[in-house]
């Protein structure tokens, strides 16, 4: 919409969010500089080029599009369509970094006053906070100090296992508060494989990216908590693709590990239609949860095998062994087969 003075108020946003090419869609940071064609519409130097080339050789006839109907050559469709959610704020220059105050040790608060911040909000778990407030603590000063003695420090995330109500989300959404940072909240049970009706994978970067205004830098230090995780386990005996399964497994493992991604901008999925944005997701901390509910005998499982195979005995008799309800003294171990041999203090 013009103002009084004629002008275009869209053009406020210019030095805030970055502009996108009228075909490919691509920002300006990865397209180059952008030709301003009438209707405020920008096209970058790549599709510029394959126009005339199209031109060039006869694909297209430019003299021709003047003659269709309802075709006005001196008035173009403008391109101030696409809403703030879908725009993508412009990286910073060195000298507004500079002016802006970089985040440092100072501002991440020490692992006992996190702990102390969540007791404020949280009753009981105290497990569970003191090992999220050292986890998130070692992430951020990871994340500031970047590099220690010149050895790159692998970046890790942080699994949270417990029943339906226990309070995981709200622990993660108190984490968050505390040290205000952008948090994306997303359930894994509706992620699918990419082509099949769900939200891909990059959705989860798309929600975080949205939380965070469209700062991709902001977000690239933010939170995001994945819930149900534990759902997307591969399904047992099936016959048909497992789109919400392994192959999910996949498209996180690739996110979780940290790596450049093309995320889309203010959709969850991608399409031709959709400006895009490439995140790195090296410096985000990614929460997982869930119920697990037969996690523990799973483990029994597996310890039975290990304790069958290195004592000889059956697994059946390994499984009833196990359940007794006293203790082997360091002899009756030997002789069971768990130890190899027992060193005595004299």
């Amino acid at each position: 919409m013009p103002d009084n003075n004629g002008n275009n108020q869209n053009n406020n946003d210019d030095d805030e969010y970055e502009k996108y090419c009228y075909l490919c869609r691509r920002p300006e940071s990865e397209a180059g500089p952008f030709i301003r064609m009438p209707g405020n519409m920008y096209i970058c130097n790549d599709c510029m080029q394959k126009s005339f080339d199209s031109f060039n050789n006869g694909a297209m006839q430019f003299l021709d599009l003047s003659k269709m109907p309802n075709i006005n050559m001196s008035q173009f469709m403008p391109f101030d369509d696409i809403p703030t959610s879908q725009k993508v704020k412009k990286k910073k220059k060195q000298k507004e970094e500079k002016e802006q105050k970089p985040l440092t040790m100072a501002d991440v608060p020490a692992p006992h006053k996190i702990k102390a911040m969540l007791d404020e909000y949280v009753v009981g778990q105290e497990y569970a906070k003191r090992a999220m407030s050292v986890a998130v603590y070692n992430h951020y000063k990871r994340v500031i100090t970047d590099t220690m003695d010149d050895i790159e420090i692998e970046k890790s995330n942080m699994l949270m296992l417990g029943p339906t109500g226990c309070g995981k989300t709200y622990l993660v959404q108190t984490i968050a508060k505390i040290l205000q940072v952008p948090l994306a909240i997303t359930d894994a049970t509706t992620l699918t494989e990419a082509g099949y009706i769900g939200d891909d994978v990059e959705s989860i970067l798309s929600k975080l990216l949205a939380v965070a205004d469209n700062d991709v830098e902001k977000a690239e230090r933010g939170i995001v908590f994945i819930d149900e995780i534990d759902k997307i386990a591969k399904k047992k005996e099936t016959r048909s693709r497992d789109v919400s399964g392994e192959s999910v497994q996949q498209g996180l493992l690739k996110i979780l590990e940290g790596a450049e991604v093309e995320v889309p901008v203010g959709s969850g999925s991608k399409n031709a239609m959709t400006p895009m944005t490439t995140m790195n997701t090296r410096n985000i901390l990614f929460i997982c949860g869930g119920a697990f509910p037969d996690i523990e005998d799973i483990i029994k499982q597996r310890l039975n095998k290990i304790l069958s195979e290195n004592t000889g005995k059956p697994v059946e008799q390994v499984k009833a062994d196990s359940e007794r309800d006293h203790w082997m003294v360091a002899e009756e171990a030997r002789e069971y087969g768990l130890v190899d041999k027992v060193i005595y203090k004299r």
